[in-house]
């Protein structure tokens, strides 16, 4: 099981991280970037699985900087209240944010970044400015706007091609723009990994689980 951590950011910001170590000693570190809805249920599972994969794996709050403990579900109420914050969303000071989280887990030796819509471009975002090793970006709705931004370390980006918000004609813009970068599509809709949404697809989930732990065993350990 996780616990709840106090991170301190660059610029004095204090925000909230979702922490699950591993058993014996973390064979690197990964940083879980949310989505809109927080450091959900959703995302504290995925950050204990990851550390059951044996990475010290840290989920920082976000979306502290708007709204201390913002957290939601995924139905009609949840979504409201996310697309609330939406609009107060500092790129630059999210960066900052993750940078806190990195720096905190980098004792374990390298940082890896995996993160879902939201973060999904937020994985993007530190692939390219920040210092870390590897990054897993989901579904990242805004990385076709950064596209030809040079990444910094390995990346690999998973997308839906059922995904309304994320129109192939994007992805194809994406893959064009970084040739290097394996771009994988499933025949799934957005937000296909979390088994808390009406979109989730087990299979599309599990290949890229799959993807996703592979690459990383290969870039940070």
């Amino acid at each position: 099981m996780g616990d709840w951590i106090e991170l301190k950011a660059s610029d004095g910001h204090h925000l909230r991280a979702w922490q699950a170590k591993p058993e014996g000693k973390p064979k690197a570190a990964l940083v879980v970037v949310q989505e809109i809805f927080g450091v959900n249920n959703h995302i504290r599972n995925i950050t204990e699985r990851f550390a059951k994969e044996g990475y010290l794996a840290l989920a920082p709050a976000m979306f502290d900087r708007y709204e201390r403990d913002f957290e939601t579900g995924y139905d009609q109420d949840g979504m409201a209240k996310a697309m609330q914050i939406v609009p107060k969303i500092d790129f630059a000071k999210a960066l900052v944010d993750m940078d806190a989280a990195r720096a905190h887990v980098a004792h374990a030796g390298k940082v890896g970044v995996v993160g879902f819509c939201f973060g999904g471009t937020c994985a993007w975002g530190a692939a390219t400015r920040l210092k870390v090793d590897a990054a897993s970006c989901y579904y990242g709705g805004q990385i076709s706007r950064m596209a030809k931004d040079t990444p910094h370390c390995p990346v690999i980006m998973h997308f839906g091609s059922k995904d309304a918000h994320i129109p192939l004609t994007q992805v194809e813009e994406i893959r064009k723009a970084q040739p290097n970068v394996p771009i994988y599509v499933y025949d799934a809709d957005h937000g296909f990994s979390c088994d808390e949404r009406a979109s989730y697809d087990n299979a599309a989930h599990e290949l890229a689980w799959t993807r996703t732990l592979k690459f990383f065993a290969e870039n940070l350990t």
